[in-house]
């Protein structure tokens, strides 16, 4: 499996292409389609609007929770197009981590002038539950 540095660096990289030639301003699904794409031409297997079920006491709900994008089966990428990136949009990515047992998530916020500061890398500290 490719490591997990090397595929959000691709999925960044990607990213920042695309914001660099489309800007901010759209919404969200352009940006997911587009990154889809480009992260699937470049090799990446990508898997888009993924149903993430949540299991509690022992039952298994399907309540329409769905990862933007997941990467490599490693990495989970949610896209905001927003003015601002509040800490609910970091427990959500952190909390599709806990739900699919996956370490890493990319929360992309495309709706900034320098797409740098719209980036944040979520951990899921599996030790901390």
């Amino acid at each position: 499996m490719q490591a997990l540095n090397d595929i959000t660096a691709g999925i960044i990289e990607e990213a920042i292409y695309i914001h660099r030639h489309l800007g901010p301003g759209l919404l969200e699904s352009v940006y997911e389609a587009i990154l889809y794409d480009r992260l699937s031409k470049a090799g990446f297997a990508v898997d888009r609007q993924v149903e993430i079920p949540v299991t509690f006491d022992g039952i298994n709900y399907q309540v329409g929770f769905r990862a933007d994008l997941i990467v490599n089966d490693a990495v989970i990428v949610e896209i905001k197009s927003v003015e601002t990136i509040k800490p609910v949009h970091l427990k959500q990515v952190l909390t599709y981590l806990k739900l699919t047992r996956l370490e890493v998530g990319l929360l992309i916020n495309f709706n900034e002038e320098v797409l740098k500061n719209g980036l944040k890398r979520v951990v899921n500290n599996f030790g901390n539950d």
